[in-house]
């Protein structure tokens, strides 16, 4: 509640938000069942949803967008996740996507270990970002998880896919087919959300 009371007064104008780069990691699967709720009557039998593989094949996507959509995406290579290390790499390929079109960076990510890291830090401030704070446990504060991925989980739900190489292409669809407005209101919704969280008492 602190830093939702402290983000509302810093940003009254909410300008930053429109200079807003956010991101974050998500595990693909290759195959993924969804449970749905089904209405049966007396005797009737319902469809069987199949389990879900205890090791399942999946790839790590990790994207980072803002008001005017999605700036950089990409699938790590098979076994990998996410370091410190290879966190500022990455950070340097966002860099260069957004040379020349943004100067002013107002950074919003989650409290992973990578992301908060003393190198990613230091990272952080060589590049001269401003790292909006972001409270623990609070995916419902990060436009990534509650607007980006559940629209993206959404649009994958009961798909298939045999390899990398079969994933990208809908994951750049994804990304493509979605308009500025989809991007605009992940973002622009902040405020209100911060309020939420006051008005709630952090509940």
């Amino acid at each position: 509640m602190d830093t939702c009371m402290d983000l509302i007064k810093s940003h009254r104008n909410h300008q930053c938000l429109r200079n807003l780069v956010t991101g974050d990691e998500k595990w693909m699967l290759y195959v993924k069942h969804t449970r749905r709720r089904q209405w049966l009557t007396s005797g009737e039998i319902g469809v069987a949803t199949p389990r879900m593989d205890i090791h399942p094949k999946k790839v790590m996507l990790s994207v980072w967008w803002g008001v005017r959509g999605i700036i950089h995406w990409e699938l790590l290579p098979n076994g990998y996740t996410i370091t410190a290390n290879l966190y500022c790499e990455q950070l340097d390929r966002v860099v260069q996507k957004l040379k020349e079109k943004q100067d002013r960076i107002y950074f919003l990510h989650d409290n992973a270990r990578p992301h908060v890291a003393k190198s990613t830090r230091e990272k952080l401030l060589q590049l001269g970002w401003i790292t909006i704070p972001h409270p623990p446990y609070s995916p419902d504060l990060a436009p990534t998880d509650y607007h980006l991925f559940r629209s993206l989980s959404n649009y994958l739900s009961e798909k298939r896919f045999a390899d990398e190489n079969d994933l990208k292409p809908a994951l750049a669809t994804f990304f493509d087919q979605k308009s500025p407005d989809f991007y605009e209101q992940g973002i622009l919704c902040l405020p209100d959300r911060w309020r939420q969280v006051i008005e709630t008492d952090g509940a």
